[in-house]
């Protein structure tokens, strides 16, 4: 009871001190920035929602307004009027989507994680030199390495197939970096621990590291998730019937102003399930982002 008396005073006397250090007046500043920047970066997203429930008539109001005065769900009416028309079923788009997305985010975390491992807690000749380049990957966006991955596409046969969309993601760094970062912060002695027990190079990653990087693999699917979720099979995929859902969509949004309630709809649908993953591991984001660029 001693010990447990003391350490409660040593929590209170240290809260007293960071107390002081911030006085009440400067809290209540922080607040309102952050609210104030809080509301601004919500206004695009409000602004999605509330326009897929405008008729024609408010649409095009200037300024804009984030209040409808006669709320409607004619553009969801009207895009299911559209989606009838196509001579695909819709259910083939979104069944591909579907492929895309799940097959993408899994190989991407696995590949990921697997490669990530000896890289943070084996030394290996040129070890060093491959963690340098997986960071100065980093550098290159997606328009930089579409001809690269075009040719070797092309090369492996796969133009025309959803791998030609899959596979080039699957081999990114992002992950990579991401996993290693994380794991570099896990303590030796548990994989040395696991090692006694008699545990192996595969039971060793699967039932001890992979546990601990939770949030490092959980931000890692998200992520991942999103950027599959929005693909719209670019150069490589040709044949309507292996088309993903976001192309179909965004070939709705480009037919004209006549469409633009309709457009809303479509981004409000397209946003709602990455939003919502979003929304729900967003304490794994936070955890990982805040420690993924420390070492142990």
């Amino acid at each position: 009871m001693r010990k447990l008396f003391y350490a409660i005073r040593h929590y209170l006397k240290m809260r007293k001190i960071r107390r002081r250090n911030r006085s009440l007046g400067v809290d209540i500043a922080l607040i309102i920035i952050l609210g104030a920047f809080g509301l601004f970066s919500l206004y695009p997203l409000i602004y999605i929602i509330v326009s897929a429930f405008k008729p024609m008539s408010e649409v095009f109001i200037f300024p804009p307004r984030l209040v409808v005065e006669n709320p409607t769900l004619n553009n969801f009416f009207d895009l299911g009027f559209i989606i009838e028309e196509f001579d695909i079923p819709f259910s083939r788009y979104a069944f591909n989507t579907l492929i895309i997305t799940g097959l993408g985010t899994a190989g991407t975390v696995l590949l990921g994680s697997m490669a990530a491992f000896p890289l943070a807690k084996y030394e290996f000749p040129g070890s060093k030199l491959m963690s340098n380049i997986i960071v100065y990957a980093l550098m290159f966006s997606s328009s930089v390495t579409a001809i690269p991955n075009y040719f070797i596409m092309s090369a492996m046969n796969l133009i025309d197939t959803i791998w030609a969309v899959i596979l080039p993601a699957v081999g990114g760094t992002l992950g990579l970096y991401l996993m290693k970062n994380f794991m570099v912060q896990i303590p030796d002695e548990l994989l040395e621990a696991a090692k006694i027990d008699g545990a192996g190079e595969f039971q060793t990653f699967f039932k001890t590291v992979m546990p601990l990087c939770k949030p490092a693999w959980i931000t890692l699917i998200i992520l991942s998730f999103q950027s599959m979720w929005g693909t719209t099979g670019g150069v490589f995929i040709y044949s309507e019937e292996w088309k993903p859902l976001s192309y179909v969509l965004s070939q709705i949004v480009s037919s004209g102003i006549s469409r633009t309630g309709v457009s809303s709809a479509v981004s409000l649908i397209m946003l709602v399930v990455p939003v919502t993953v979003f929304v729900i591991s967003q304490s794994n984001v936070l955890e990982t982002m805040a420690t993924s660029g420390m070492k142990g």
